[in-house]
């Protein structure tokens, strides 16, 4: 079933083409660090880290407190030697940011933090999000560490295929909401050219079929897609995880509307303020409430006419600084 809109994040962005928000509250699901050494389950979790230089200080703190009654106490030595590296001091470095991880040294790291291929190819991607410094850069490899793990999750179990199945992704999105799009034709082909080209057509025709075999589409003999519901509930206990891959998807798209589109085609605005915690509450508050009333008058203009054009949404309110 698909979601009614997606909570979260805000700068108001407002982009053609794209997904209807969701809105999904569900406790993270995280996958526990395998490491080679057993005495490290309960270290620190690779799949929950954002920040590679936090989770390095947190694994060699880890490592300094089991290891303290040790004959040798865990310490950059031997950290440094287990990743084949000449420089005693250079995790300190790293972590005190000092200096940056190059691919061959991503590589060396993982080996002395004891993951396997998967997770250094996670911990690579990481290491890209933090030190690139170009933001459209930065959002890229924060979808792909997004997908990485919603992924990772799949295989090990964490995520059912029938929870994933409820959470469709930015291809369906559009396409349920282009059903309320005039003079739409839904042929792969066209539906290929009127989504600009960003998606596949094996991935628009796994799209709909998501969406008919779900339920929420039927498809009738003239070929046309009609909605089986008039207004979307949200699905009970959807992952987190699977809610910020949807998001990533979505913003992914808004940044690049930013340079596609021109100005007359879109509304990007943001505002940076300092807040209480009070008017913090108050502002998210609002902004649920705008786009839940959104939605509805949306809903229930779509059923009495056709919309023009598929546009995107994005409400977002996220801190840039922290409390001192």
């Amino acid at each position: 079933m698909l979601l009614s809109s997606i909570g979260g994040s805000m700068q108001s962005n407002i982009n053609p083409v794209q997904p209807q928000s969701t809105e999904a509250a569900a406790k993270p699901v995280t996958l526990p660090l395998k490491n080679s050494m057993p005495a490290l389950a309960q270290g620190p979790d690779l799949a929950a880290a954002m920040d590679y230089r936090k989770y390095l200080a947190e694994y060699y703190d880890y490592r300094r407190e089991i290891s303290k009654k040790d004959l040798r106490p865990y310490n950059y030595s031997v950290f440094s030697a287990a990743a084949d590296i000449k420089s005693p001091n250079y995790l300190k470095m790293i972590i005190d940011g000092k200096r940056n991880l190059s691919g061959d040294m991503i590589s060396k790291f993982g080996k002395a933090l004891g993951l396997n291929k998967e997770q250094t190819d996670q911990f690579r991607v990481l290491v890209n999000f933090n030190q690139a410094t170009d933001p459209a850069e930065r959002n890229f490899h924060l979808k792909e560490l997004t997908e990485i793990r919603v992924n990772a999750q799949l295989k090990s179990g964490a995520i059912d295929q029938k929870t994933w199945d409820k959470v469709p992704n930015w291809v369906a999105w559009v396409l349920y909401s282009m059903i309320d799009q005039r003079d739409v034709n839904f042929s792969s082909e066209q539906l290929r050219t009127s989504l600009r080209a960003k998606a596949s057509f094996h991935e628009i025709e796994e799209a709909i079929n998501t969406l008919i075999k779900s339920g929420e589409v039927t498809r009738s003999e003239d070929g046309l897609l009609q909605k089986s519901h008039n207004l979307i509930e949200s699905p009970d206990d959807v992952p987190v995880a699977l809610v910020r891959k949807l998001q990533a998807q979505l913003m992914y798209l808004g940044l690049e509307s930013l340079y596609q589109d021109s100005a007359t085609e879109r509304e990007f605005g943001s505002l940076t303020m300092a807040l209480t915690k009070d008017e913090f509450e108050q502002i998210k508050f609002q902004l649920r409430k705008m786009r839940k009333e959104l939605h509805k008058e949306n809903s229930i203009q779509r059923m009495n006419s056709k919309g023009d054009r598929v546009y995107q949404l994005n409400l977002q309110l996220f801190p840039v600084s922290d409390e001192i």
